[in-house]
């Protein structure tokens, strides 16, 4: 009996610096998990903390994947989208899902294009709106909170009580067909909060894990990934949430102290405390 889970994501691929794809592929794995890419885009580092990278937009060849799949039958369980590389390509990934998804497929979007109140390197407030568009196709929408306040077009600041983090889950419920996971709530002094939201029951529930004061990028692909794959074992949103955190907490820690490390954490550290964190959560 083939009983393989098949995720595909797609994202770039950034061949230095631990994000993007870099970081899904192996984690995902992690979990047992067939995992297929489709990149976005081929940049030489990601586009934090490097200057004069070189970028290959693939925006060109997504048709014709998914057309060579069509042709080969391909279709996958779950899609996991991340880094896009253009406007133009999330029409082609709306395509894509609608193609290549099963009946009862799962799609996670974690709207990788902001961070500290300002758009990643190409991005501006019409890429956050056709986004919010892309959003509305996601099981599971992963935002932080620079993100959500593009999306809503809301003011972005430093500091979000709690209540107002609960208002903005609320909010991007419109953005999504079951659950919100925003990242970001940091009321609390020693630790690091996020709202999981399930928009069918109505409900929410706060998910905190210890805050590590030390800054890395790729640390929100090392929690989406670990999401995704939690989720797709099994895992409720909730526990999903405690071990996405509690994991990327931990590649943190690994990281801490070691001042070239900055453009990514060192999750390869801690990937094989993957399987005692699903027994644990």
């Amino acid at each position: 009996m083939n009983d393989t889970i098949k995720i595909l994501t797609i994202q770039d691929i950034s061949c230095y610096g631990q994000c993007s794809i870099t970081v899904a592929l192996p984690i995902i794995s992690a979990f047992g998990i067939e995992t297929a890419i489709l990149p976005s885009a081929v940049l030489s580092t990601h586009t934090a903390g490097f200057t004069d990278f070189t970028v290959r937009d693939l925006t060109e060849d997504l048709p014709a994947i998914q057309k060579h799949w069509e042709k080969e039958g391909i279709y996958f369980d779950a899609i996991y989208t991340g880094f896009i590389a253009s406007i133009e390509q999330l029409d082609y990934i709306k395509d894509i899902i609608d193609s290549r998804l099963k009946p009862d497929g799962i799609v996670f979007v974690d709207p990788a294009m902001a961070d500290h109140g300002e758009f990643y390197n190409g991005f501006d407030q019409e890429f956050a709106d056709k986004m919010g568009e892309l959003c509305k196709l996601g099981d599971f929408i992963l935002p932080n909170t620079t993100e959500a306040c593009y999306i809503l077009h809301k003011p972005w600041k430093e500091e979000f009580t709690n209540e107002e983090m609960v208002e903005m889950a609320n909010e991007l419920a419109e953005f999504t067909k079951k659950y919100v996971i925003l990242k970001g709530d940091t009321h609390k002094e020693n630790e690091m909060g996020m709202i999981v939201l399930d928009k069918d029951e109505s409900s929410i529930e706060m998910v905190y894990n210890d805050k590590i004061d030390h800054v890395s990028h790729g640390t929100g692909d090392v929690f989406a990934s670990s999401f995704v794959g939690s989720t797709m074992v099994g895992k409720t949103p909730t526990s999903a949430a405690k071990i996405a955190g509690e994991f990327t907490k931990k590649a943190i820690e690994e990281t801490v102290g070691d001042s070239t490390h900055g453009y990514g954490v060192k999750f390869e550290r801690v990937i094989k405390d993957i399987q005692e964190l699903l027994k644990t959560y």
